[in-house]
């Protein structure tokens, strides 16, 4: 575990930031623009996983675990979070045979 800690010091800090700014925005634009409910979910997660990894970098660099253990509860949610969202996306399908997102609105009535 110490190896994985010190390399991650010797990455400047500024990458981590850049690199987790990059992925998150490309989860938002995956939410916005996307319309399938699988792809929706990849990007909550990725985005999700951004912020993980993010909270794990600045740990590190503080020399403190509470942020890794915030990660791991962050981690939990996400299951959940996937446990629901593909129940919810199994029974869009069964209930209009397409997982497009649109069809919401026709569920509404």
């Amino acid at each position: 575990m110490g190896e994985v800690s010190s390399f991650i010091q010797t990455v400047p800090l500024e990458y981590f930031l850049i690199l987790c700014s990059v992925l998150f925005s490309l989860g938002v634009l995956g939410v916005l623009i996307r319309k399938n409910a699988i792809i929706i979910l990849g990007c909550v997660e990725l985005m999700l996983n951004s912020v993980n990894l993010l909270l794990a970098a600045f740990s590190s660099y503080k020399g403190d675990g509470n942020g890794q253990i915030l990660v791991f509860f962050i981690m939990v949610v996400a299951a959940a979070e996937v446990a629901v969202g593909l129940a919810i996306i199994a029974m869009m399908y069964r209930n209009t045979k397409s997982v497009d997102v649109s069809i919401f609105n026709k569920l509404r009535g």
